[in-house]
């Protein structure tokens, strides 16, 4: 089948194991047909009840799916439908799985990690006509929609925070004659709260085992350089990424900032106490992912045709922020630990705490000082008592 003989609007199928590569799958997919009616699901079996149930103009499916794999869907698909454009997915690249998989005429067999230039171009020639772009309308608001009632349903749905590094840039920047190099790429991107976020979420997922992960530089070795700056890259493909409205990018730069102070006084602190420091960076980093991740949905609202202004946003942070933030920690399933991590920054709970905890929550004590506040009455307060750390060496952090 070609792209001439889709309908107007066409039906495609994923179905893709592990969350954070479907996530992907869909954001290519809908950046080549933005108006795509799709279905996404994550087993073989729930696939083969869509397939049974309804008609499709595309498929991709991951060979290594539970229930029924591929595979399987494949040949199924083939009894009835000898060209309906079927893209199977694996990780199994040797000749064996190739030649197995052959005869059933996939559309195409691509390896993982994906090429997302080349899954992008097979999605075209399938999906659009030579020469043909299809544009979608950012839809209204429904009628009577409160800011409140909208805030409250994306709440478990957000996107995320909008992204403060250009992915593109940050990768090309990255790349050495032997591939891309992790460590450069850790460091272009280890200030963006929605990539680290996403990285470490990506590498505690279901395709992989083991000690859960918590920073970003044991993401990007778990995820290894393929995965990683496929994810990355897809980031950049999602609606509103990047904020339009100068008062949300105010807020939004004031947040970043916050964030990344934080984190370099929570990595000093750690390393002159000999403790995590990039477990306390990342922590720091994190902290304000929900508010981001809230100011990127009044974008939504703001296209969508609703009223914004300096006080609503304001409320809206108050009301919201740490909402949003705990959403997004659970729903990407975090490692609890640093979840409990991230909390310490805002206060301490309990009557024992980790020196970790401790660190992070100075270090958010310290990036909320304003220029004319000094170190004082943070050298005598709490959580410096039980770190054992005075005015002096306060300042040196500060300095550093």
């Amino acid at each position: 089948m070609t792209a001439v003989d889709l309908p107007a609007v066409p039906r495609v199928l994923i179905a893709e194991a592990d969350p954070w590569s479907r996530d992907l799958l869909k954001q290519v997919l809908l950046n080549v047909r933005c108006d795509a009616r799709l279905d996404v699901c994550a087993d073989g079996q729930e696939a083969a009840t869509l397939l049974r149930d309804k008609t499709y103009d595309l498929i991709l499916a991951d060979w290594e799916l539970s229930g029924v794999d591929g595979l399987s869907l494949l040949r199924s698909v083939r009894q009835k439908h000898r060209s309906l454009p079927f893209i199977l997915l694996s990780n199994r690249n040797d000749s064996a799985s190739v030649r197995e998989a052959l005869p059933l005429a996939p559309t195409a067999y691509l390896t993982k990690p994906l090429n997302m230039e080349g899954l992008t171009q097979r999605l075209q020639d399938l999906l659009l006509n030579e020469g043909e772009s299809v544009y979608c309308e950012i839809p209204p608001l429904a009628p009577g929609m409160t800011l409140p009632a909208f805030l409250e349903r994306r709440r478990e749905a957000s996107d995320g925070a909008p992204l403060r590094v250009d992915v593109k840039a940050a990768v090309q920047h990255s790349l050495a004659p032997e591939g891309l190099d992790l460590r450069q790429l850790e460091d272009q991107v280890k200030t963006d709260p929605q990539i680290t976020a996403v990285l470490i979420a990506a590498a505690n997922s279901a395709g992989y085992h083991g000690t859960p992960v918590q920073t970003l530089s044991a993401a990007l070795q778990k995820l290894a350089a393929g995965q990683s700056m496929n994810l990355i890259l897809g980031l950049a493909l999602k609606h509103n990424v990047v904020l339009g409205d100068p008062a949300l990018v105010a807020y939004a730069e004031r947040y970043w900032q916050l964030s990344q102070d934080t984190a370099e006084y929570a990595r000093r602190l750690a390393r002159m106490l000999e403790l995590d420091h990039e477990r306390c960076y990342c922590a720091g980093i994190l902290h304000r992912l929900g508010d981001l991740a809230l100011l990127r949905c009044l974008e939504d609202w703001r296209q969508g045709g609703g009223a914004l202004d300096d006080e609503v946003i304001g409320e809206s942070l108050f009301t919201f922020g740490a909402a949003y933030g705990s959403a997004l920690r659970t729903r990407w399933r975090l490692p609890l630990e640093l979840r409990q991590l991230i909390a310490a920054t805002y206060s301490l709970e309990g009557g024992v705490y980790s020196r970790d905890a401790l660190v992070v929550n100075l270090a958010a004590q310290m990036a909320r000082l304003t220029e004319h506040e000094g170190l004082e009455a943070l050298a005598k307060g709490k959580t410096a008592r039980l770190l054992k750390v005075g005015l002096s060496e306060l300042m040196r952090v500060r300095k550093t």
